[in-house]
């Protein structure tokens, strides 16, 4: 995969970046979440080193984060780079598992205001992310989208593992007040991402 040219800043402490995958026939993206304890890049796919040189600047990676089996994407590059640790589930790296991971399950901190929300029936190994700060941010992966022709939805059916248990599990991320919601596919939602998420749910469950 061709490496993203430039990264697209979202607040002080959100970034992000995308490139059309043709293997998967799929817009990918990845971000850049600045916390307390560092930057933690997640589903991080290949970066231009200028614009990455760019996005870390002064700061220091703290970690990996990747969100299900599907989204391995460049993170083994990007540990081996700034010698920092991959978080994921233990269903993510069935096989393959690399030496630098560490597991993680639902209700876990990865580090202060940073939390593991398990989403069982989408892809093997799939989490969300809740970052407390600034009003409040989640970071999908599959199990929701924000792309054309599906706009804000979930994950399509003939993807999921089983959607009626993910559609279950995914109502736990009512529970984390967020004023933006950041996707794996598609564009991210930078106000009221609370209310458009109980608005979906309240829809279609």
């Amino acid at each position: 995969m061709q490496g993203a040219r430039d990264f697209d800043s979202i607040t002080s402490h959100l970034a992000i970046w995308h490139t059309y995958d043709a293997a998967v026939k799929a817009e990918l993206y990845s971000t850049c979440l600045a916390t307390l304890a560092g930057i933690y890049l997640i589903d991080p796919i290949p970066l231009q080193k200028r614009a990455l040189d760019s996005l870390i600047s002064s700061s220091q990676v703290t970690g990996i984060v990747v969100t299900n089996s599907n989204h391995r994407r460049a993170a083994a590059q990007f540990a081996q780079r700034f010698q920092v640790r991959i978080f994921a589930h233990r269903e993510t790296f069935p096989d393959d598992e690399p030496s630098r991971l560490t597991t993680i399950a639902d209700g876990e901190e990865i580090s202060d205001g940073l939390r593991v929300i398990g989403i069982e029936g989408a892809a093997p190994g799939e989490i969300a992310l809740h970052y407390a700060g600034n009003s409040g941010t989640l970071i999908v992966g599959d199990a929701l989208v924000n792309f054309e022709p599906y706009g804000f939805s979930f994950l399509p059916p003939k993807y999921c593992s089983n959607e009626k248990q993910m559609r279950g599990s995914l109502q736990k991320l009512s529970h984390h007040k967020a004023e933006r919601i950041l996707f794996a596919h598609g564009t991210p939602i930078l106000s009221s991402a609370s209310e458009r998420f109980r608005g979906l749910l309240d829809g279609n469950l």
